[in-house]
């Protein structure tokens, strides 16, 4: 039997043969693709080659693509471990092989055969293939051509027409797009086989009859209107579900019996105790109907869900609260939260499988192995912090089911529900699996109507909405801004883009010597010049790898000749802190180790920040060497030793640093400024002299394993030094000019902490002068004694008083405290235990009804609770209606 990696190896050596180059997959992480968050398809990487604004070299292509699908159109999440063929995955890998204008498809077809049947031996017999059965509302007929090429391979009966949600593939609203042919085997037994015939269950659900891989023949381009245009080159995209065929390859029932998982899954049992029973969901939902099944889902959700998260981090996604790190956060804690219910994990346990995948990948895809320590230690630290989350929403949840006991009611309100899972992160399923363990229902709809106002807001905020591209000139854009900032150039293409209310317009220029935003760098800003008129570019941006410039108005004359006029100023200090981050990142390995590796960075004219791998806090020590270091090295005025369209196997050779999580080509552009040596695609300084000065403003924890530093360069430097002498001058006057100022402060700071020590001990004394006062004037109403008073002291000594006064009389007070302090009314209430417990009186309630009288609000426990207000004359009424409040 064929392991899962030798069934990968002859997928890529298969069509090495046939003249394909094998690449490696892309970072499953998308930095320069607005319209995605993650590669969900094994075309992603090629969208500028099938788009035409690259042009393909080579033409024929393989590899193994990570893919991840969470959200959006193609969102398998709430299927994994659940669905009936147990065949959905959060992350998976997609075997692919393409060309660009090369064979089409007769070429996709044969080799599809080939591979199948002659090089995995499966039987053709089983093998059913799908073609797309037209469409008369897009004017598009059955694709016979397909179907013919096939014909030869298959009987009649083996080619199965499909509709257009099957059988014509687009990867969004728009884009490239085209009919597709699914290759789908029927595994059943023989005598069910007999019974039913293959054809009639293909794209039916069923569990055993299912798609194995997909041939996308590209020939169309999706546009805003809904229309279709041929796509300038044909393309064939094909991606085959490598945990699919695996299974089948190695003959289970289910995609988690394979050894893809077979060894995490034991992993799992090991740590928690608990059995894999291999069951089959149950239930109208997959959601399982009895505690076998309920375990064997959250063991498959983990096992998945591991190699999600865990490729994600290593491609350089750390979990977060915002866009592509929500995702992740979520779907670990999605993870988190079945191990805690149905195996009993109440401590982190996730970060102890890594291990276990790296062993089983890692060979693959040596990105695990390079940064398993910190995938693990990301992965602890999320654990920790939802675990805390469940505790708190759990104690939250029992308090709204208490409450729901009192008030005799069975169903726990939907904006409370959706208050869990927005505030807490709290799973609906979760506060429905907790409710009904008691007996209560949660209001399903009331969720999903807040859960739909949160949706809206988001989509308001967010809204963008893309026109056509409009063609003036044919042709593909030349990146010239590595030796000019002003260049003479032309409009090949232009779009409108609407963004809530404002409207600007998307341009593509055949030359540019603008940089559009990458790696961290800002794009860059200017004009673009003709004879007639100035227009100027606010932005720039990087999409399908080339620069798009941002654009408030079209030029009169969009076919004219133009200037395109980079600011130079701005330029100048993006690349200035450009280079300080290589600095940077080689000063941090020399001072903290070799272990340091790039995370992220973020570069504008007046500020980087760069982000690293290190598992402690850097001591100032060490950050005063860095800063050392780094100015050294501006000093030493390296200048900028460049190399472009380098071999990426030569540019490692000359020691250049890649970074895990980014997308390479085959050649590479390799940057040095003395000791240091990195692929970097961004502008740089022309030498290091040209930064100036460097300072490090703070360093700070960004995650688990991950540090970050804040710095400055040249003019911002300066800046700085004056804002810190001018600090220094007023503090100098405060103090007469002193000439040892740090002397001085220090002796002023010890004076005051000794004032404050004697002022504390008077207000002390204060304070139990007030309270024996106090209780020697108490007024006994119906059984209880009451006390209260008006006084201008603080808040603070308020509080001591009324505690004070309940130590001395612990049963039937009402204690009521009126305070003004600096023309600030508050207010203070206790009550001993009986008179919560027996007369059922809440501090809380009454304060908030009595603080209405001095334009104010609090709150509290049952027996303490305080209350501040603007309404200083109305603060003898107040304690006055406290005590009305109590009915003594």
């Amino acid at each position: 039997m064929m392991t899962a990696n030798e069934i990968r190896d002859s997928y890529l050596k298969f069509f090495e043969s046939k003249g394909h180059v094998i690449v490696p997959s892309a970072p499953i992480v998308v930095k320069d693709d607005p319209t995605l968050m993650f590669t969900n398809a094994g075309m992603n990487q090629w969208k500028d080659i099938i788009l035409g604004t690259k042009e393909p070299d080579p033409r024929r292509r393989t590899d193994s693509q990570k893919c991840l699908r969470v959200s959006g159109k193609h969102n398998d999440l709430e299927e994994v471990g659940r669905d009936s063929a147990l065949s959905h995955h959060t992350m998976f890998e997609m075997l692919g092989n393409w060309s660009f204008g090369d064979y089409f498809k007769e070429g996709a077809i044969d080799y599809a055969y080939e591979y199948l049947v002659d090089v995995l031996h499966l039987d053709p017999k089983d093998l059913y293939v799908t073609v797309f059965e037209g469409d008369a509302s897009e004017n598009l007929g059955r694709d016979d051509e397909a179907a013919g090429y096939w014909a030869k391979h298959f009987p009649k009966n083996h080619i199965v027409n499909g509709n257009k949600h099957d059988n014509f593939w687009e990867m969004g609203d728009t884009g490239p797009c085209g009919p597709c042919s699914e290759i789908h085997i029927d595994f059943r037994p023989e005598e069910e086989k007999a019974k039913v015939p293959g054809e009639e269950l293909v794209n039916k659900d069923h569990p055993q009859v299912i798609e194995i891989w997909n041939i996308v023949f590209m020939q169309y381009n999706r546009k805003a209107d809904g229309s279709l245009e041929p796509l300038k080159m044909h393309v064939i995209d094909t991606g085959m579900g490598f945990e699919r065929l695996v299974r089948l390859m190695q003959g289970k029932s289910s995609n988690y019996d394979t050894d893809i998982f077979t060894s995490i899954i034991t992993e799992i049992e090991n740590l928690s105790g608990k059995k894999y029973s291999h069951t089959f969901p149950e239930g109208p939902n997959g959601e399982g109907t009895n505690a076998e099944q309920k375990v064997d889902i959250a063991i498959r959700v983990v096992a998945d869900h591991l190699r999600a998260v865990a490729f994600s981090i290593a491609d350089g996604q750390l979990p977060s609260n915002a866009k592509a790190g929500y995702v992740i956060r979520r779907i670990l804690r999605r993870a988190v939260r079945y191990a805690y219910t149905f195996l009993d994990q109440k401590a982190p346990f996730m970060y102890k499988l890594v291990p276990v995948l790296v062993h089983e990948m890692g060979g693959a895809y040596p990105e695990l192995p390079a940064q398993q320590e910190l995938i693990s230690r990301v992965i602890k630290e999320e654990e920790d912090s939802f675990l805390r989350t469940l505790e708190k929403g759990i104690q939250l949840l029992n308090g709204d089911m208490d409450e729901l006991k009192k008030n005799a009611k069975t169903q726990l309100d939907g904006e409370k529900a959706f208050r869990l899972f927005d505030t807490y992160g709290f799973p609906l399923d979760l506060t429905e699996l907790i409710c009904g363990e008691n007996g209560f229902t949660v209001d399903e709809e009331g969720f999903d109507r807040e859960m739909a106002k949160q949706k809206a807001r988001a989509r308001n905020a967010a809204a963008v909405e893309n026109g056509d591209w409009v063609e003036i000139k044919n042709g593909e854009q030349e990146f010239v801004g590595y030796d000019y900032t002003e260049y003479e150039c032309h409009i090949l293409r232009y779009r409108k883009v609407t963004q809530k209310k404002n409207t600007f317009y998307e341009v593509v220029l055949d030359h540019t010597p603008f940089y559009g935003e990458m790696g961290g760098q800002v794009g860059d800003q200017g004009s673009l010049v003709s004879e007639n008129e100035t227009v100027d570019v606010i932005d720039t941006k990087r999409e399908n790898n080339q620069s798009v410039h941002i654009i408030k108005k079209l030029p009169q004359n969009i076919e004219a000749d133009f200037m395109a006029c980079v600011d130079t100023d701005k330029r100048n200090a993006s690349a200035a802190n450009h280079t300080a981050t290589h600095l940077l990142d080689y000063a941090l390995k020399q001072v903290l180790g070799g272990h340091v590796e790039q995370k992220g960075s973020f570069v504008s004219p007046t500020t980087l920040r760069f982000d690293f791998s290190h598992f402690q806090k850097v001591t100032d020590e060490e950050l005063r060497q860095v800063e050392r270091l780094v100015n050294k090295m501006i000093r030493e005025d390296y200048a900028l030793d460049e190399h472009r369209n380098v071999p990426i196997e030569e540019a490692k050779e000359l020691g250049a640093i890649a970074l895990f999580g980014e997308k390479y080509g085959d050649k590479v552009r390799v940057v040095r400024f003395g000791p240091t040596c990195e692929f970097c695609g961004g502008i740089h300084a022309t030498s290091t002299g040209r930064i100036g000065f460097f300072k490090i403003l703070g360093e700070s924890s960004v995650a688990a394993g991950v540090r970050r530093i804040d710095a400055i360069t040249g003019d911002q430097c300066e800046e700085a030094i004056y804002q810190v002498e001018d600090t220094l001058k007023a503090i100098r006057a405060l103090f007469n000019n002193a000439k040892d100022l740090k002397a001085t402060i220090a002796k002023h700071i010890e004076e005051n902490a000794a004032m404050k020590k004697s002022i504390e001990s008077f207000r002390q004394q204060a304070v139990e002068r007030t309270v024996k006062k106090l209780v020697e004037n108490t007024i006994n109403v119906n059984g209880t004694t009451v006390v209260k008073a008006t006084l201008p002291i603080d808040p603070a000594s308020a509080k001591d008083i009324v505690f004070k006064v309940r130590e001395k009389i612990s049963s039937n007070l009402l204690c009521v405290l009126g305070t003004v302090h600096e023309g600030r009314p508050a207010l203070s209430v206790m009550l001993s235990d009986d008179m919560v417990s027996e007369h059922e009186l809440n501090a809380g309630k009454m304060i908030r009804e009595a603080a209405k009288l001095i334009q104010g609000g609090g709150g509290g426990q049952p027996h303490y609770a305080q209350a501040g207000g603007k309404n200083a004359d109305g603060i003898s009424a107040a304690v006055d209606k406290v005590i009305e409040l109590a009915n003594l």
